[in-house]
């Protein structure tokens, strides 16, 4: 796990900071294997179109 950088507040820079010092167990590991395939895709969604749509 890697946390995401950019953010734009101190406090959520802090947390993501801290999580690099987080170490899984074999098991926590273990139970998050079989929904990694399942992250994918963009953080947020398309809007290129709804700026159009408007016009």
């Amino acid at each position: 796990m890697v946390p995401i950088p950019g953010t734009r507040k101190r406090g959520r820079l802090l947390e993501n900071v801290a999580a690099t010092r987080l170490t899984l167990t074999p098991d926590e590991l273990a139970a998050l294997e079989p929904i990694a395939d399942r992250v994918a895709g963009d953080r947020y969604p398309d809007m290129s179109s709804t700026a159009a749509a408007r016009e």
